[in-house]
């Protein structure tokens, strides 16, 4: 039974073991694909197109196949054949034009799951193969290739200072022609695949009731959008349930609802459930990965280090269709002038079209890659000055009352400083730094460091747009029930949101329950995205128990008897007792859309990360032998799953930085499978040394959280980097730092 207020203890920056843990560590979790099967299930595939670009003349069915129990899907049956999502320029199966190797074409079912497979081998497609448009450069110059009028996707501009004008390149050359340093420089990064560890899964059916879909997904209701727009079905009789999912990291935000629609409208036609999992190499072939981006940059400051003026223009790889790529290169474009502050600026973000898969969402989405290329920059810029750039970023970091390149006033929760002196405290970096200057032999040894930060929530008026909500319920006996469309995916919502509520309604931990996000139950709080979960829609589930709370010890203070006793009553009384609240930013929240400007973030995360690196002088091999980082998570509602973030997060980024690299072949992935795209594992992993640094924001939950799902991913790579650069000599300005690249830098006889 429940008890009283007063014998609540708080949950509330403590690590309270994780509400999944057991179930996922026992092996009783349920993923999609251990969900039992239904009567008469089929197995669900997908023929894709081989070649990146042309036309589809037709599709051959092997005469000599027994297609009697094989149930065909192709264009002609797709009610609305688009995908909804920012732009509707994405079919949901090819009907004529093929703009993407890998790209669906045909859908296929069977109830043997062998027969499927074999009747795929049975599909002949005729496709006239076109000239294709492979990297942005090409897509820059041949604006007519990809998509037949157009390639940019999107553009971005901000502007600050004298940059500020209608002429704002001649204006912001003039600045830098004053400036007594100029330096330049050109920064890549490439595609990463999210490697989630539970690939793309759904089970769809149609019933008296509507249609289904139980999956292995982020965001319901992006997959009910894509329903409402594919199939016209009413709202009521669309049923979108997440599965228990084995990660996500973005690449489960928006493709869940092209597996979905699949799955569904292969039942629809067979009149059966239909299951689809994909196998490792067809989502590493057919998903969305990373954008690739190229940053050039120039930048004047005086001789003491004082930064003024920086002129940047980023490109990044969308693919062959929009899906988010607006929202990556808008956050891409607000980080690109990194936690340092500027008089003067013009940056120009540009998304182009290519021949290759869509590019999605991936944790930091578009951050990490104009991050990299700042904190190469400035590192360069120390370098150019004679200065340690740990010094110069310190001299230049954003502070509280200082001016970001899109006008915002910081005046509230910045710990830029802060993580940067802890970080580099810990780390003893100025003695390594100047130990490892020194000659060395075969290994050698280097440190650098990359500080930085990160926007929660969605950019600007985005928050206000998505209206998100949230819901608490009380239940018999004094429990409380959340019900959100924030998902947990690994990264631990379902105990953070127990803990907050169990804090704000003041009853125990083992009494609040989490509701399964289905659109048909839950209310829609937003795609669990941005780094919002916490710090957006905790806010409002944490009012929601509050104010369920008091109204349960309202009761109890008038009538008496136990906090279980006064909920029982209340519920009689008045038979359902819900509190269902919709988020408000922070008023001082001013955004101008049309020219990108004023407030983009309600607040910052920030961080300081250190890392130490042996590079084997003869193999060029990199070994990362220990991190340091600094992190500001606002308030900690549970310590360690925050470490679990950072550290799950920075080792993502040593990844991106030293082992992953899609290998292409004219469009082609020529390494979809584990064995050959490397992704870091706990042998890899260095010793971790996280300090939480707690700067509360004062509208976050909890005492002031902050979001910091996304921020881990920003720093490891330029700090990884910085530290190689600082162990040979060599810049490191190109994603990824390979062997075979380091060689070829080395070979080369570049200097810094």
């Amino acid at each position: 039974m429940s008890q009283g207020p007063s014998q609540h203890l708080p949950t509330v920056g403590k690590s309270v073991p994780r509400a999944d843990g057991t179930p996922k560590v026992i092996g009783t979790a349920r993923y999609v694909d251990d969900l039992p099967a239904m009567p008469g299930e089929l197995h669900g595939a997908t023929v894709r197109s081989p070649v990146p670009r042309g036309i589809l003349k037709s599709i051959r069915f092997d005469p000599n196949f027994d297609w009697s129990d094989i149930t065909i899907v192709t264009a002609e049956d797709v009610p609305l054949n688009t995908v909804a999502l920012i732009a509707e320029d994405q079919p949901v199966l090819a009907a004529r034009h093929i703009n993407h190797a890998y790209e669906p074409i045909v859908l296929l079912a069977c109830a043997d799951k062998r027969r499927v497979l074999l009747a795929k081998n049975a599909v002949s497609l005729d496709i006239e193969a076109l000239p294709t448009v492979l990297d942005v450069h090409e897509s820059l110059k041949n604006t007519h290739t990809v998509w037949g009028t157009d390639n940019i996707q999107k553009r971005y501009l901000i502007t600050k200072g004298r940059a500020d004008t209608e002429d704002s390149v001649s204006a912001i050359d003039a600045v830098l022609a004053e400036c007594e340093v100029r330096v330049s420089g050109s920064y890549s990064s490439h595609h990463q695949e999210q490697l989630y560890i539970e690939p793309q899964g759904v089970v769809a059916w149609w019933d008296e009731s509507g249609v289904h879909a139980t999956g292995s997904l982020q965001c319901p209701f992006y997959v009910h959008k894509a329903f409402l727009k594919t199939f016209g079905e009413q709202p009521s009789r669309i049923h979108i349930t997440q599965a228990v999912t084995g990660g996500g990291f973005g690449g489960k935000e928006e493709y869940p609802s092209i597996i979905a629609l699949h799955a569904a409208l292969l039942s629809k036609k067979s009149g059966k459930p239909v299951r689809m999992i994909y196998d490792r190499k067809e989502d590493i072939e057919a998903t969305t990965k990373r954008h690739p981006a190229f940053c050039e940059i120039e930048t004047g400051c005086d001789k003491d280090g004082k930064l003024r003026a920086i002129k940047m223009r980023v490109l990044m790889d969308g693919g062959a269709y929009l899906t988010l790529t607006p929202v990556v290169l808008s956050r891409g474009a607000l980080h690109a002038s990194g936690a340092y502050e500027w008089e003067h600026a013009r940056i120009e973000a540009l998304a182009l079209a290519t021949n290759t898969p869509p590019n999605g969402a991936f944790r930091g989405f578009g951050a990490p890659q104009t991050i990299w290329a700042i904190e190469r920059h400035i590192d360069k810029v120390a370098a150019v000055l004679g200065m340690d750039p740990l010094e110069l970023k310190r001299k230049n970091i954003l502070k509280l009352g200082s001016v970001t390149a899109t006008g915002q006033v910081l005046h509230t929760s910045v710990a830029g400083v802060e993580c940067l002196e802890k970080a580099r405290a810990v780390s003893e970096y100025d003695r390594r730094r100047k130990a490892y200057s020194e000659k060395q032999g075969r290994i050698a040894r280097g440190i650098g460091a990359a500080v930085f930060m990160h926007g929660a929530g969605f950019t600007g008026s985005g928050e206000r747009y998505l209206k998100g909500k949230a819901a608490v319920d009380l239940l018999p006996g004094g429990r409380l029930r959340i019900r959100t469309a924030s998902t947990d995916i690994g990264q631990g919502t379902e105990t953070v949101f127990r803990q907050i509520v169990s804090d704000a309604a003041q009853v125990p931990l083992s009494d609040v329950d989490f509701a399964v996000p289905c659109t048909t139950h839950v209310p829609d709080s937003g795609p669990t995205v941005a780094s919002r979960t916490v710090m957006v829609v905790g806010s409002i589930v944490e009012a929601a128990a509050r104010e369920v709370g008091d109204r349960v010890r309202k009761e109890q203070q008038a009538s008496g008897g136990t906090f279980a006793e006064a909920a029982d009553r209340l519920l009689a009384r008045e038979g359902e007792v819900t509190s269902l609240l919709q988020y408000s930013p922070p008023s001082y929240i001013q955004w101008d859309d049309q020219h990108y400007r004023g407030d983009a973030y309600p607040c910052f995360a920030w961080a300081c990360f250190i890392a130490e690196v042996e590079v084997d002088r003869e193999t060029f091999e990199v070994t990362v032998t220990n991190f340091w980082s600094a992190t500001d998570v606002g308030r900690a509602i549970n310590p360690t799953q925050c470490r679990g973030q950072i550290e799950g997060g920075a080792l993502q980024a040593i990844g991106w930085a030293l082992f992953e690299e899609l290998v292409w072949d004219k469009g082609i992935i020529k390494n979809p499978r584990m064995t050959n795209y490397i992704v870091p594992t706990a042998l890899d992993a260095p010793p971790f040394h996280t300090v939480l640094v707690e700067e509360p924001f004062s509208f976050g939950p909890g005492g002031g959280a902050k979001g910091i799902g996304e921020l881990p991913m920003d720093g490891g790579a330029p700090a990884v980097a910085a530290a190689v650069e600082h162990a040979l000599g060599i810049p490191m300005d190109d994603l990824p730092l390979t062997p075979e690249r380091l060689f070829a830098r080395s070979a080369s006889g570049a200097q810094t």
